[in-house]
Order: structure tokens, then sequence, then C-alpha cells
């Protein structure tokens, strides 16, 4: 849960309290068991939980638990109490073997990796201030080639999710893995993830002045809503593309 340490310790049991009814009635919805009813398959972080599903559950938890879950915490923020705050979220899905009955295994640590990834971290921040949403989840690259690339996730395919990669500071851990914010694209996630060119070396070059007139064309990007834009000098071709992002 973002930001929930700096909440009141007062709201931190009701709050928390909160986020567990609305996973139950998540997972209750799409037909999934509660880890909380078995044995050593459920951890709480405090701020968060670790579930531990069975393998054939993967496809539902990525489609269609990711939605439902995003459109849950959207009900949740309308109908909270002013004095309540949000709940927003990163989540993590990985995939792997775990000893039982304890559930200990590499698959635990690189999941909790994942979800200490920037890449998420960002996802979130750019989910709540370009969409005021309220999740985003990072689903490694083996979990993804299980379910998204499997063809088992019948509303949510390859071109839902961005591809980057995880990275945690001063970690040594960088792994691919598939970003998902709910209601925005790859193409506009992209920029605001990864906005360095590829191999650019910590910045961008600034720009030099032009000898003449050039025949590049030049491409302007918005993200978010416009209400009155002013184009200066000369546009040759636009287009506008009026679909939202």
């Amino acid at each position: 849960m973002q930001g929930y340490s700096q909440i009141p310790e007062a709201n931190m049991a009701p709050v928390r309290s909160d986020l567990d009814d609305v996973l139950t009635n998540v997972l209750a919805h799409i037909g999934l068991q509660d880890p909380r009813d078995r044995p050593g398959a459920f951890k709480d972080t405090g701020d968060g939980a670790i579930f531990v599903m069975p393998a054939e559950d993967i496809a539902r938890l990525v489609d269609p638990l990711l939605e439902h879950l995003h459109a849950a915490l959207v009900r949740y923020d309308r109908e909270r109490l002013a004095s309540a705050p949000a709940i927003r979220l990163r989540a993590a899905l990985h995939v792997g073997p775990l000893s039982l009955p304890d559930h200990r295994g590499d698959a635990i640590n690189e999941v909790c990796r994942l979800l200490d990834s920037q890449v998420v971290r960002t996802g979130l921040t750019v989910a709540r201030e370009h969409r005021s949403g309220f999740l985003a989840a990072v689903v490694s690259e083996a979990a993804f080639r299980r379910t998204v690339r499997a063809g088992r996730t019948p509303d949510l395919d390859e071109e839902h999710f961005l591809r980057a990669t995880a990275r945690v500071e001063g970690k040594a851990f960088e792994e691919p893995c598939w970003l998902f914010v709910p209601q925005m694209t790859p193409r506009a996630l992209a920029p605001l993830i990864e906005p360095e060119p590829p191999g650019g070396e910590g910045g961008t070059a600034a720009p030099t002045a032009s000898a003449g007139p050039s025949s590049a064309p030049a491409v302007f990007q918005f993200n978010g809503e416009m209400t009155d834009t002013t184009v200066i000098n000369k546009v040759g071709t636009m287009r506008i593309d009026r679909r939202r992002i």
C-alpha cells in the first residue's frame, strides 16, 4: 500500500481492515480461494501481504483479478470517509516452486524484489498523476509466459502490458518484467516510465541549433486532456488521435 507509513497510527488498523475486505470480496467475486483460508499460504507484511496460490490459478491472477481489483479500489475511493486515506496498491505476480508446508523458496524472494522494483513504483505514481489510478502491477517474465503469452487471459493481451526491466536500488536484482497500469496503454506509459532513450548515459542531451531547415518530422505527444492548445510556428502535418490514452 502506497504511503502506509505516513498514515496516522490510529488509522492504520482501520485502513488495513478495509484493504483486507477489498481483497476478500474481489477473490470471492472471481471464484478464487482466499489464501488466508489455507495454512501457510498467507503472510502479513504490515502494509501488504504475500499470497501463495495454486499454480492452476495463475492466469486468473492476471485476468480477471487485476481489472477487478482496480475497479474495487475505485469504488472504495468513492465511498470512503473523507478522513480515511485512499488505498493505492503495487502488486507483483511470479511463479516458481516452493517447499511445503512452509512455502519457502526463491520465488518468494523474487516476487518481493519485483514488488520493490523502481518500475512498479514509478508505474503507481504515473497512474495517480495521469489517471487518478489506484493500481500498478508487475508480472514476471515466467508468469507472463504462462498466462498472457499462452493465451490464457481472455481480456488482456500483450498489447496491454509494457515490457520493462525490474531493478531494485542497492540490490543485485535485474529481471525482465511486464508492467500493467489500468486505463493506460504501453505507448502512453513508456515515455513516463523510461524517459531516457535506449542506450542513454544519465540524461538527455541538450538540443543543438540547426544550421538549416530539417526534413525530419517532429512528434508531439500530449499525456492528458487538452482544452486549449496553441502551436506556434509552422506545422506541416498534424494528426490528432482523440482516443483516450
